[in-house]
């Protein structure tokens, strides 16, 4: 066995933030990705934390869960958050990135780091010696049966579905109008407006269209994050309304009044030149996809890059199989991270993948391995995780809910806020206790910091 090694399996957003916290931590690694010999439903590229979903990381303020954490990971020197920095494109107040330019940086350093080898090929079994697995909702067959033989052949599933992209040249705005909900990020969004008539036929539509096909085994069992438009259309006439199309904060140009419904589209390259139906996951078939989505005001002439699809995300048991470290309880020098431990969103899954690679290089540097915070918003979320005593497991986004109350009566905005100051007080003072070297530990850490070379531990 190789002293000083390190095998990550899967260079998705949990593998690529593992294969980079390990190396400029003085471990070698041996980085694993199939792509691109051998795609999965989902991939088009073999670009390494290729975005196959929304272009967005969601909110970057420090008073959601989510902008919490990535605050955290820009602390700790991630490098999934350095090319979101850098291939940022305009969101209002949302961290979105255009996918190619953050999916290349991410590979181009991965790929020139002195201490990562990538390894371009399907791994179906298990490696020896330490390792990460994080090869996400999408792990290839083979694989996915030696961990089943591992940890057992009970598992969990559900459905994820991919909102479609259409081009920028193609939407009409004069109907379509630009906005950001209550001009937070200015004109950043292209809205679509609907009046009462125009919201029923469309919901009417969607719901009679033709839909994917399920295989008669397998049962549905969607993430309330990222579920596909028609199925919450079904819960009620309103449901879209009140929803991703809820018209709240905005004003037609023309008219002055506040719109039914709106359809909101995100831009999702640096040129401006494509743009994500927010909201608008779906598993209708593509021809439906064309002709109801081209009913939206604005939309009739749309031109789509990519249409919706659905496909099979699976997730572990991890209460019942991890540790609080990640690591799997039936093999210490084992880590699992990313989706597949049923953490749900990209930043989450990056930060899974970062808090693994501490601990697997403590672990081969026979080093106490660490539980992070549960007052920070990654140790809540890895805290939620892997709680044995949890009976019923479903995937979770980082939220303030899975953070411990603050001991004041504080609420809302102020409430978040020392949710926020209290979380990066507790983690850096982890970083401090534990030795747990990051480029700079203060608020305004640059990206030119994150790119300095950090020395082992």
């Amino acid at each position: 066995m190789e002293r000083n090694l390190v095998h990550v399996v899967g260079a998705g957003l949990a593998g690529s933030e593992a294969a980079w916290q390990l190396a400029r931590r003085g471990v070698r690694v041996r980085l694993f990705e199939m792509r691109p010999a051998r795609m999965t439903e989902a991939h088009r590229t073999g670009l390494f934390a290729e975005l196959v979903c929304s272009n967005s990381l969601r909110d970057a303020s420090r008073e959601t869960a989510v902008g919490i954490l990535k605050e955290e990971m820009r602390r700790l020197g991630s490098v999934i958050i350095l090319a979101a920095d850098r291939a940022r494109v305009p969101a209002g107040a949302a961290l979105a990135v255009d996918r190619n330019d953050f999916a290349s940086i991410i590979t181009r350093k991965i790929e020139s780091h002195p201490l990562i080898e990538v390894v371009r090929t399907e791994v179906t079994t298990i490696p020896d010696g330490p390792a990460v697995i994080a090869t996400g909702p999408l792990t290839s067959a083979a694989l996915g049966d030696a961990l089943s033989q591992l940890i057992g052949p009970r598992s969990l599933y559900f459905y994820d579905a991919i909102a479609p992209i259409v081009t920028a040249e193609s939407i009409d705005l004069t109907v379509a109008f630009k906005a950001s909900r209550y001009g937070k990020g200015g004109d950043d969004y292209i809205n679509c407006p609907m009046n009462e008539a125009q919201y029923d036929a469309f919901v009417g539509a969607m719901l009679a269209a033709d839909k994917v096909e399920l295989h008669p085994f397998e049962q549905p069992v969607y993430f309330e994050g990222c579920m596909p438009v028609e199925e919450m259309a079904r819960r009620g006439p309103q449901t879209l309304a009140f929803g991703p199309m809820r018209p709240v904060g905005l004003i037609e140009p023309g008219s002055g009044r506040r719109p039914f419904a709106v359809v909101q589209l995100r831009q999702d390259d640096c040129l401006g030149q494509l743009f994500n139906m927010v909201g608008f996951q779906t598993k209708m078939t593509y021809p439906e996809q064309r002709r109801v989505f081209r009913m939206i005001p604005g939309l009739k002439r749309a031109e789509f890059v990519r249409l919706g699809s659905l496909h099979r995300n699976t997730f572990v048991d991890s209460p019942r199989l991890l540790r609080p470290t990640l690591q799997l309880k039936a093999r210490d020098n084992l880590f699992l991270a990313g989706q597949m431990i049923g953490v749900e969103g990209y930043v989450e899954s990056a930060a899974a993948g970062l808090f693994a690679a501490i601990n697997a290089a403590r672990l081969i540097s026979s080093r106490e391995l660490l539980v992070a915070p549960s007052e920070t918003s990654m140790g809540s979320l890895v805290a939620y995780i892997t709680n044995a005593s949890r009976r019923e497991f479903q995937p979770m986004n980082a939220n303030y809910g899975l953070m411990p109350e603050v001991k004041n009566s504080l609420r809302g905005r102020e409430k978040r806020r020392a949710m926020s100051e209290r979380a990066l007080r507790s983690l850096d003072d982890w970083i401090c206790r534990n030795s747990i070297e990051a480029p700079d530990s203060s608020p305004t850490v640059t990206t030119q910091q994150l790119e300095g070379t950090i020395k082992p531990l």
